[in-house]
């Protein structure tokens, strides 16, 4: 259940209490770990205040309103600037409270009895939540705001990360399901079950956070990252301003993914339906991805037919469209593939609170096709660029492949991964498809794996479990 911003502070001053009557909160003793936190609150406030070009008097009644500080809003430029919170080194430095915190999760939990939840979570929540309501109050809201606010939260959420700071309970839960949180599980329709198309359907309920922890864990994508991240928050400061009765700003929820292959377009694809589902914008949060031949058909007055099916499957969802250059790729005489866009547009303003499409391909054909149709233009004004991978970012790759199938490399293999995938990079080949290549890579090294120990005299598993170079010299990509 998600908890109000009173109900979070009055959670952040409880804890604050206990850690300092443990000993482990503030060691100035002329201040209480509150009185810390709630300095800390204003600061990072003081921050984003002046993001829309100036400090506005709702911003200064949020503040008084909330952590009792009062401020004329030319005495809370004169703050801002006086702590230089513009800063770069601000920007970067975690809250004094945040590292109370976060040291009382992890080296002394029993210090908290009773409390179930990690409380570097609670209070990053906090500055979430506090920050959101903040931008929301405001006569407008601005890029830079918005920008602010999600790069001081990718900072906190990654100092937790860092920390090792788990978000679920402490205990209660089973096992597998350590927060004892309830999961419906559905299965997948695979493009075999059912030809030119592929529905992937939300495989667990799952929070906001839960999602945006699973994107921010995914090897670099650190633009797309911010991107969708920066969309969230715009969502829900949409949603509060709604509720206060303020214009809310526009957002636009079809986007246009542009990258080469192997980029992670589908997975991010997948991730944003299920974030749009637990943001309560679509009602199944499932994902349905197309190319052209789920789209066209060869025959007069079977496209549009063709194209209302689809759609009909992906309302409540997202419709992925790969490579949806194919569509206006010139045919010639006789290709329905514009019948398959203007049905498209025409569904999309029918289903305007049903449906959210993807569109995606290679940077340049997707411009290309966005030309094309004025209509293409109007609905897709949001665009992620998906950059190829690093050769680091590939090795890294491979090393999560090889720890989730219980695999490793040796120190030798890993080195000649490296460089194989450096060359890869360098030569960019037409066939080069970045984490594709990493997963074809896997897969080839485990079968030479696989020939060279199954006659060996002896196996254990650390035998059963090692790539040695020798398993990778000979693959071809």
């Amino acid at each position: 259940m998600t908890q109000t911003l009173p109900q979070l502070m009055n959670l952040c001053k409880k804890y604050c209490n206990m850690l300092d009557r443990a000993g482990i909160g503030s060691q100035d003793k002329s201040l209480s770990l509150w009185q810390i936190c709630k300095i800390d609150f204003l600061q990072f406030l003081a921050h984003m205040a002046s993001g829309d070009g100036g400090v506005c008097y709702r911003e200064t009644m949020f503040i008084r309103d909330n952590l009792g500080f009062r401020f004329t809003p030319d005495q809370l430029t004169v703050f801002k600037y006086e702590r230089n919170l513009d800063s770069e080194s601000f920007r970067s430095r975690i809250p004094t409270a945040v590292t109370y915190f976060a040291n009382a999760d992890v080296n002394a939990p029993d210090k908290l009895p009773g409390i179930r939840t990690a409380v570097t979570r609670t209070l990053v929540d906090t500055y979430r939540q506090l920050g959101e309501e903040f931008i929301a109050c405001n006569n407008q809201v601005s890029d830079r705001e918005l920008e602010d606010f999600t790069q001081y939260m990718a900072l906190l959420e990654n100092y937790m990360k860092l920390k090792g700071i788990r978000d679920h309970e402490r205990t209660g839960g089973t096992e597998d399901n350590p927060a004892g949180n309830q999961r419906q599980v559905t299965r997948q329709t695979t493009a075999e079950e059912n030809p030119g198309k592929t529905v992937q359907r939300a495989q667990e309920e799952k929070t906001v956070e839960e999602y945006l922890a699973e994107l921010n864990s995914l090897t670099g994508l650190y633009a797309v990252k911010q991107e969708v991240n920066t969309l969230v928050n715009l969502i829900r400061v949409r949603g509060m301003r709604e509720k206060m009765g303020l214009k809310p700003p526009s957002v636009s929820l079809h986007m246009v993914f542009s990258g080469n292959p192997g980029t992670g377009k589908t997975t991010v694809a997948r991730l944003l339906s299920g974030i749009y589902k637990a943001l309560g914008l679509l009602s199944k949060g499932h994902l349905v991805e197309v190319d052209r031949s789920g789209l066209v058909s060869g025959y007069i007055g079977q496209t549009a037919t063709k194209v209302q099916e689809v759609v009909k499957e992906a309302l409540g969802g997202v419709l992925f469209i790969d490579e949806a250059y194919a569509l206006t790729a010139g045919k010639g005489e006789g290709d329905f593939g514009q019948e398959a866009v203007d049905t498209l547009l025409k569904a999309m303003e029918d289903h305007r609170d049903e449906l959210v499409v993807v569109v995606a391909g290679y940077p340049d054909l997707m411009n290309e096709f966005l030309n094309s149709n004025p209509g293409l233009r109007s609905r897709f004004n949001k665009f992620l660029y998906f950059e190829d991978y690093k050769a680091e970012e590939l090795v890294e790759i491979l090393k999560g492949m090889c720890e989730k199938a219980d695999y490793r490399l040796s120190p030798e293999a890993e080195q000649y991964a490296r460089d194989f995938f450096v060359k890869r990079i360098e030569e960019k080949l037409p066939g080069f498809a970045n984490a594709r290549d990493a997963r074809n890579f896997f897969e080839k090294a485990v079968a030479n794996q696989a020939t060279r120990i199954v006659n060996l005299p002896e196996i254990d598993e650390s035998v059963l479990q090692t790539l040695q170079i020798d398993d990778l010299q000979t693959i071809e990509l």
